[in-house]
């Protein structure tokens, strides 16, 4: 599972020019879903999003989390972060899960995060032709894989 993270001023989803999600001061996450996930790449992803310290303390530096803000979470699933771009221009999605299975994963992971951020998560349609617009803080843009687990 690999999760994009953007610390964000606001971001909301469009379906044909309807809005169906928006936050203000928080995260923004696009979610990656691979046939071999599981519960155990969830619980890390979470854990991991929610506590890294990307948030400016009073004295400008980045020393606190999502959980420690208060701020809002707007997660996205997006089979395109498993993209295999290292033969031709065209790029290949095989490692991505079929949507029968990432499907309830992106799933899993929203209601794991949500668990453990302590109130509403906001979220995109799975599969769903989505326009997402944001505004990035910093700009912070964090890759995280759970099959690269760095200690």
């Amino acid at each position: 599972m690999r999760i994009l993270i953007q610390r964000v001023k606001n971001a909301s989803v469009l379906i044909e020019n309807n809005l169906v999600a928006a936050i203000e001061t928080g995260l923004l996450v696009l979610v990656g879903i691979e046939e071999s996930d599981t519960n155990s790449d969830i619980d890390y992803l979470t854990s991991k999003m929610l506590s890294l310290r990307i948030f400016d303390n009073p004295n400008g530096v980045m020393n606190l989390s999502l959980l420690d803000v208060g701020g809002d979470l707007l997660a996205v699933s997006q089979f395109t972060l498993h993209a295999l771009t290292a033969k031709g221009n065209r790029p290949s999605y095989i490692r991505a899960a079929k949507p029968e299975i990432s499907r309830g994963l992106y799933e899993q992971f929203c209601r794991v995060a949500e668990e453990k951020l302590g109130k509403k998560l906001f979220t995109g349609v799975f599969g769903a032709d989505m326009q997402v617009l944001l505004v990035n803080d910093g700009p912070v843009t964090i890759w995280i894989d759970s099959k690269h687990r760095e200690y």
